[in-house]
């Protein structure tokens, strides 16, 4: 029974995890929804944490980090911007 809340709650934080990774630029959208469907769950804690906290700042600042105009001062918000950047098949 345990185990069936556990999935139970899983799912319905991926699922708010979904939810927040629909954003107002696709070119976001294309980013954040393969990212969180093919590797968020291999994260550690920490990773994922990291990636949560990416998803509360704003999009124009997203933006500007996922395409080099800007450069993230926050060196594990860079970190993530990195990783998923690295898992991009272009």
């Amino acid at each position: 029974m345990q185990k069936l809340q556990q999935n139970a709650e899983s799912l319905r934080n991926k699922n708010r995890l979904r939810w927040a990774c629909r954003r107002g630029m696709l070119e976001l959208d294309v980013l954040f929804m393969p990212f969180v469907e093919q590797a968020y769950d291999d994260l550690d804690e920490q990773q994922q944490a990291a990636f949560r906290r990416l998803l509360t700042c704003d999009d124009p600042d997203l933006f500007a980090w996922f395409m080099g105009h800007q450069r993230c001062e926050d060196p594990e918000l860079k970190g993530m911007v990195d990783y998923i950047l690295s898992r991009v098949k272009v």
